[in-house]
């Protein structure tokens, strides 16, 4: 008796947090592309190809996979085919802001800004790439018919019922590829950096002064929201009777991959020329002028 009133406060506490998740993803992403777009010239940002691309992906989250289980949540579940479209792009997002994070590391690294040069078409190439081998490793479960409904998860979620073979297969390959790769070029990238106190002299660029001054923050905090996600299916791994993570760890790893997205933009805007130029940008227009303004000048005899 005591169960159903339980699950009804979970439910509706889990909506109140999707909305303001997918709130906070929504307008902050947003903001965020007006500001980089609009007000360009008032920050510095010499890496500006891999934000880019990690705010698309936040901005797609937010508006798809978040409002897709927020739904689902309201109304019991997804049906084909938003239920396929929901798995296949939530790997894709997931696997994008990863390796934008990793290129991110890389280019601040090697001081390499996103200009023309060959090794901006390099960069251009690898965005592209983790875009690319997110959507083929999200297409292969729906191709295969692995995907139903996890009300666990809030969304599609991956299910493996008869081959461990396919499963240890398809994990090991994603994560080799779209989750291994990308941590171990932003582990090291970042532990370089860190180590390297010369590095904003040798690149001819104070970094203290540019937007990818935030980058520690933004590995760290993408770090610890996917935490749970890469725990559950580790979990899943060493399982061979196919039995998912507890129902608890993957909500978690749905609330806190969510989360990063939203939190994303608060993280820019810790960067002060880039506040600056998101708060000129929506109160400038808006306060009426209090300086006084020079109409005529009125010419004084004295008789």
């Amino acid at each position: 008796m005591t169960e159903q009133p339980w699950l009804e406060a979970k439910r509706w506490l889990l909506v109140a947090v999707l909305g303001l998740e997918m709130t906070m993803g929504i307008v902050g992403n947003c903001l965020v592309l007006l500001v980089k777009v609009m007000c360009r010239d008032q920050f510095s940002c010499r890496y500006w190809l891999p934000f880019l691309s990690l705010t698309l992906s936040d901005l797609g989250c937010s508006l798809l996979i978040i409002s897709g289980s927020l739904v689902a949540i309201l109304t019991g579940g997804q049906r084909s085919p938003w239920c396929e479209v929901v798995s296949l792009l939530k790997f894709a997002f997931i696997t994008s802001s990863l390796g934008s994070i990793a290129i991110l590391c890389v280019q601040r690294l090697i001081g390499m800004a996103s200009t023309g040069s060959a090794l901006f078409v390099v960069m251009v190439t690898a965005c592209l790439a983790s875009w690319v081998t997110g959507l083929v490793f999200g297409s292969v479960p729906v191709v295969y018919a692995w995907i139903r409904y996890d009300p666990a998860e809030m969304l599609c979620a991956v299910f493996w019922e008869n081959s461990y073979s396919d499963m240890l297969l398809y994990i090991l390959c994603a994560f080799s590829l779209c989750i291994f790769l990308p941590c171990v070029l932003i582990f090291f990238c970042s532990l370089l950096l860190s180590a390297n106190s010369c590095h904003s002299i040798w690149n001819g660029c104070d970094d203290a002064v540019d937007l990818s001054s935030v980058s520690p923050l933004l590995v760290s905090f993408s770090m610890l929201c996917y935490t749970p996600f890469f725990v559950s299916e580790l979990i899943l791994l060493g399982r061979r009777d196919l039995s998912p993570a507890p129902d608890w760890l993957r909500t978690l790893s749905s609330v806190m991959s969510y989360l990063d997205c939203g939190l994303n933009p608060l993280i820019y805007c810790s960067h002060q020329d880039f506040r600056e130029a998101g708060l000129a940008l929506l109160w400038t227009n808006r306060k009426p002028s209090s300086e006084p303004v020079l109409t005529s000048i009125t010419k004084r005899v004295n008789v």
